[in-house]
């Protein structure tokens, strides 16, 4: 019983492999996982303490936990039943397909990630690029329901748009993103569902997913969670507010009850003095299709000029980027007047487009029209379009010093870039850019005089 047994190297290798993997597995990782859950959990609730609107427990419920959840959710089963009925698959086909989406949709938040590298650097990036500015914050927005789960919804011009909210609502809560196919790409996939951001298939007609898209939106609403969304469903190609995709508007409002917590949409206008991707979305514009080109290595090569001149102190970045925070909308009082799904769209859309912020080089470019024959004619212009739009109540973020110092922080980048030339005349091969940016100020009746 006590004789000595030989065994070769190998094997004995194999065996103290085995044995230092189950004392590792059974006493080791679990006791690291509570000092480091210990430690997570007191961090949280001190960042907690700073926060308008808490981290909800949804959102920080482990992923597998909340990927069982959805696809094990009753009428998302149901709807599998429904799926394999309808296209003759076994059910446990249909189901593993639900479960799939399930996994693809629910992110993994980590507030280390999102607080610790995140926000500092939307914070670094949005100042690396642009002066940032806040146009109006509705006092309204005080006054929120604590209980009340807050939906960020905005209009999308650029793709910096979720760099620029994530950091300028640091301070009020996480917030969690609804991104579309761009995103699923490693290793920023990882990032992004680090940061609590969930993906959604934006043209996809599949029942089945729009169902588990749907309850996860419900969940995550129910549960308290602070989402932002782009109702437009994409960037803009003509520079406008577009009218609202209800996709995502509609699953809240289906899955609201009375007896639910309310739900209030907080709109957001974004302006920007150059959109990054402006000449990419002009062509998309012009060809009618949102198939946007691809080209890494050209991006790449302007971001690497870019940062060497900023280093230098050539340039300052792309002059000023700036949002609107308008009156919240609460959906318990919408519905209970009688307000439907659709007129919560253009209730939405229409608020957003009211605190969209007017900026220099939008400004002057909606005043320069066909051209201007002096630099007087079209400060005259620029002057008697801001005296109309504060008239109307716009959201202006101009130089302090007046319409000179607008006219001269919106034309110089203009004619620096080509789009006008020093005569103060539109280049020709770069009107539809002009028009991009002037369709981004509102029509309120001043109109540039045309030359003659």
């Amino acid at each position: 019983m006590f004789g000595a047994v030989a065994v070769p190297v190998w094997l004995l290798a194999l065996i103290l492999g085995f044995a230092a993997v189950s004392f590792a597995t059974h006493f080791l990782f679990p006791s690291v996982r509570w000092f480091f859950r210990r430690r997570a959990e007191r961090a949280l609730a001190q960042l907690n303490t700073r926060l308008d609107r808490k981290i909800d427990l949804f959102k920080l419920a482990r992923r597998s936990d909340m990927i069982a959840r959805l696809a094990y959710d009753q009428r998302v089963v149901e709807a599998a039943m429904v799926h394999a009925a309808e296209t003759g698959v076994p059910g446990e086909v249909a189901f593993e397909e639900a479960h799939r989406y399930a996994k693809e949709i629910v992110p993994g938040f980590s507030a280390t990630v999102y607080f610790g590298f995140g926000t500092r650097a939307a914070k670094g990036l949005s100042r690396l690029l642009f002066r940032v500015r806040v146009g109006k914050i509705d006092r309204a927005l005080e006054r929120i329901d604590p209980r009340a789960t807050v939906i960020f919804v905005m209009n999308h011009r650029s793709n910096v748009d979720y760099v620029l909210v994530t950091w300028l609502v640091a301070g009020r809560s996480a917030v969690s993103y609804a991104v579309g196919e761009w995103a699923r790409v490693w290793p920023l996939s990882a990032l992004i569902r680090s940061m609590g951001a969930y993906f959604i298939r934006r043209g996809s007609r599949n029942a089945l997913y729009r169902k588990v898209l749907a309850r996860y939106v419900q969940m995550a609403t129910e549960e308290g969670t602070t989402q932002a969304m782009f109702p437009e469903g994409g960037l803009s190609l003509d520079g406008q507010v577009g009218p609202a995709k209800l996709g995502l508007i509609s699953y809240i409002v289906e899955g609201w009850t009375p007896l639910s917590r309310d739900v209030v949409f907080v709109p957001v206008g974004l302006a920007y003095d150059r959109v990054l991707e402006d000449r990419v979305l002009v062509e998309a514009a012009a060809s009618g299709t949102r198939r946007f080109r691809n080209r890494p290595l050209w991006v790449a090569w302007h971001a690497a000029r870019f940062l060497w001149a900023r280093m230098r102190g050539q340039t300052h970045g792309f002059g000023t980027a700036a949002a609107g925070f308008g009156a919240p909308v609460s959906l318990r009082e919408h519905l209970a007047a009688g307000g439907t799904v659709e007129a919560l769209g253009e209730r939405l859309m229409a608020a957003i487009a009211a605190v969209v912020p007017v900026l220099p080089v939008p400004l002057v470019a909606k005043a320069l029209g066909e051209g201007a024959t002096s630099r007087e004619e079209l400060l005259a212009r620029v002057e008697a379009l801001v005296a109309a739009l504060t008239a109307a109540g716009a959201v202006l973020k101009l130089p302090p010093q007046g319409p000179g110092a607008a006219l001269d922080e919106g034309l110089t980048p203009l004619i620096r870039r080509g789009l006008v030339s020093e005569g103060l005349q539109p280049v020709a091969a770069e009107r539809a850019l002009l028009r991009f940016y002037a369709a981004s100020i509102p029509d309120i009746g001043v109109a540039a005089t045309p030359q003659t």
